[in-house]
């Protein structure tokens, strides 16, 4: 595949830009209130006494077998006071998170009039990094712990690509996903351009509740691999093209270009140099150029169905 740095900055500033500086909508108005509350601080700062009210507080948070016993084994343990103590470092003052929800709840009502902001709970999950964040409605649960920064000694073992979002400001960006997943209707069809541009409806959410957040930050890739994937994208489409991929329903293709990966898979020299999930930033593209050139709401879109965004969306790969 081509990969040139010819133009490099005016592609990255165009890919960078373009989108996002439509988006921006005055949602000072909106009133999104919500509540956030430190489990984590109370939970590892309890004791024999103060245990039974962050019991009483938080009984969701304190299933059957987690008997009082357990519960202060685990809040003594040398391990979990280390882990609480490094999140204190990065997490005590947790204002810019609180803000940076508040600005992510309002944007999201003031496309989803009938939203209403959950209460949010931030906990440590001994980095669950699969379940970093939970949202069940009214209910957020944020693991602190799974966002202490991609070089901290905690993360020593992770890969380079899932080190890369295990930052405060990819946070917002899994909350936001967190809620997205919630409202954008499941993907019942098997074609692999089905699956992209399921994904695509999502990464435009992200756009539309995060406007002020990069493009890379939003897909969870490092700068390079979003450089890799705009220099690219006429071989990738041409790949997909020649191979006829778009209307495979070949369950493989979702491992190779779908799913979280460290690269995506076209079996050539080159691959370690594209980032994972290949498909779900080009379902983006198509879904952006559809939006461009149809008038339809945010809501609207996520109505429509594949073959109506792929016929108008008008996609040609920036060359």
């Amino acid at each position: 595949m081509r990969f040139s740095f010819a133009h490099l900055m005016v592609f990255v500033l165009f890919f960078s830009c373009s989108n996002k500086n439509n988006l921006k909508v005055d949602v000072s108005s909106v009133d999104a209130p919500f509540s956030l509350q430190r489990f984590d601080i109370e939970f590892y700062t309890a004791n024999e006494k103060t245990l039974q009210s962050v019991k009483n507080k938080y009984p969701y948070l304190f299933p059957a077998l987690l008997t009082d016993s357990l519960a202060l084994a685990k809040i003594n343990d040398p391990q979990e006071q280390d882990l609480f103590k490094e999140s204190q470092l990065v997490f005590k003052d947790i204002s810019k998170v609180d803000n940076s929800l508040i600005w992510l709840f309002k944007h999201v009502k003031y496309y989803n009039p009938q939203f209403s902001s959950p209460d949010v709970v931030t906990i440590l999950s001994n980095i669950d990094y699969d379940h970093r964040v939970i949202y069940a409605d009214s209910l957020l649960l944020i693991s602190l712990d799974a966002y202490l920064g991609k070089n901290h000694p905690f993360y020593a073992d992770f890969p380079a690509y899932i080190k890369q979002n295990t930052t405060k400001s990819h946070l917002i960006v899994d909350v936001a996903n967190s809620i997205i997943t919630k409202q954008v209707p499941k993907n019942t069809k098997r074609r692999f351009l089905d699956h992209i541009i399921y994904e695509g409806k999502k990464m435009k959410c992200l756009d539309f509740y995060l406007p002020e957040v990069t493009d890379h930050e939003k897909i969870g890739y490092s700068s390079d691999k979003l450089t890799w994937a705009v220099e690219n994208e006429e071989s990738v489409w041409m790949y997909f093209m020649d191979k006829n991929i778009l209307f495979s329903t070949e369950q493989k293709l979702r491992q190779r270009f779908i799913e979280n990966a460290p690269f995506s898979k076209f079996y050539t020299t080159e691959d370690s140099l594209s980032p994972g999930k290949i498909g779900v930033w080009l379902g983006w593209q198509i879904v952006t150029s559809y939006m461009k050139h149809n008038d339809v709401s945010l809501q609207e879109l996520l109505e429509k169905d594949t073959d109506e965004i792929f016929k108008n969306s008008k996609y040609k790969p920036k060359k």
